[in-house]
């Protein structure tokens, strides 16, 4: 995820595709992990916040990436499923979870 969000939003700027790369070096590294989470965050909001008029290739762009972070989202749901752990209130709002 971080990768993704690292690279479509420099993609979103650019206006194409510009190379995936991801700034995570240790992903076994839950510190780590956490941190650079929460630093694409804000990397995918501004690229997002700096859209003005925006191009059909940066508006493909956009919707690739919820595409793609709700792709992920399915595979975490899975996960908790799996490992019997809770699923936050509002994803179970948001997918009709039971």
């Amino acid at each position: 995820m971080v990768g993704a969000r690292e690279s479509y939003a420099r993609a979103i700027g650019a206006g194409e595709w510009a190379g995936f790369s991801c700034s995570l070096d240790e992903p076994g590294d839950h510190s780590k992990v956490e941190a650079a989470l929460r630093r694409s965050e804000p990397a995918v909001s501004d690229a997002l916040e700096s859209l003005d008029g925006s191009s059909p290739a940066q508006d493909r762009l956009v919707l690739d990436l919820l595409e793609h972070e709700a792709q992920h989202h399915g595979q975490l749901i899975r996960y908790l499923y799996g490992l019997k752990l809770a699923i936050p209130d509002s994803w179970k709002a948001r997918y009709a979870l039971g």
